[in-house]
């Protein structure tokens, strides 16, 4: 029996909603689909992510503490079609490539930037694709 039918969405807790929807919207061109309270008072978002079924929940809960992510805790990895580009983007925003370009043994490219709340992001572009 397959207990699990498939991954929905991945929840991510931020100190600042308004800067994270400026990063994920502006910086790498993810689409809001859906904005709302839960019953307990968070303030949520769903991103929409190209060619994706699974989405991005990003949540603000000031009443839980400040976010603090420890380096290299997690990070989210998306596949892009011309990484110079998107580097050309990053230095255009102000965003810090923290790692990379790099490529690896499988002949991809990729880099890391740093997101608000110090979570990382990972883009990397296949080759050949």
């Amino acid at each position: 029996i397959r207990m699990i039918k498939k991954l929905l969405h991945t929840r991510m807790r931020v100190n600042d909603m308004e800067e994270t929807l400026r990063f994920y919207v502006d910086v790498l061109g993810l689409t809001v689909e859906n904005r709302k309270r839960s019953p307990r008072g968070s303030e949520l978002v769903f991103l929409s992510v190209p060619n994706s079924d699974e989405v991005i929940e990003i949540c603000s809960f000031p009443a839980g503490g400040k976010v603090e992510v420890p380096e290299d805790l997690v990070h989210l990895a998306f596949e892009v079609d011309d990484l110079d580009q998107m580097i050309m983007r990053f230095k255009e925003k102000g965003v810090l490539i923290t790692d990379g370009p790099t490529v690896t043994s499988s002949g991809s490219r990729l880099c890391f930037i740093e997101a608000p709340d110090k979570y990382e992001v990972e883009l990397i572009e296949r080759p050949g694709r």
